[in-house]
């Protein structure tokens, strides 16, 4: 059983993020989406939210024979990983300054716990571009955001301006 960590914020999940969920259920049997809890972080949605918006729209993807559970965690993602005898951590990569960053976090990770390899994935080209932090500025300001997120995300997002 190959079991990879997801982490991130999610806040709020994109069409993007699903892209990465979906093929990395080609490489592993179990993807556990970790909702990072940031206390330093003001967030669009409580952890809560997030765990919820996620579940529901996990159950529309086509996953093949993946699991996928969503959780909550906060502190050290390897020590997270370790505790859920995790292989790998996947990352998904949009543009070089997301490699720089994520670079130097996969090593610092591998210092860390050996063991524990860091997948990084790039989204399909129709959401190369597209972040949570984009998402959220886009929708204060009034455009659509169609495309860009689940419609229930949306949809939620609405219901909560």
């Amino acid at each position: 059983m190959r079991r990879a960590i997801y982490p991130g914020s999610f806040d709020p999940v994109t069409n993007g993020h699903l892209d990465i969920i979906q093929r990395g259920c080609k490489l592993f049997d179990e993807i556990i989406i970790a909702v990072l809890i940031n206390p330093e972080k003001t967030a669009f949605f409580s952890v809560e939210e997030r765990c919820d918006i996620l579940r529901s729209v996990l159950a529309e993807i086509d996953r093949g024979d993946c699991t996928l559970t969503v959780e909550s965690f906060e502190g050290l993602l390897v020590q997270y990983a370790a505790d859920r005898k995790a292989h790998a951590i996947v990352r998904g990569i949009r543009a070089i300054s997301d490699y720089e960053y994520e670079l130097q976090m996969a090593l610092m990770n591998r210092r860390l716990q050996p063991g524990l390899e860091t997948v990084f994935m790039m989204p399909a080209e129709a959401y190369s571009y597209v972040s949570s932090r984009l998402v959220k500025e886009v929708f204060h300001l009034g455009a659509s955001i169609e495309g860009l997120v689940p419609a229930l995300v949306e949809d939620r997002m609405r219901k909560k301006k």
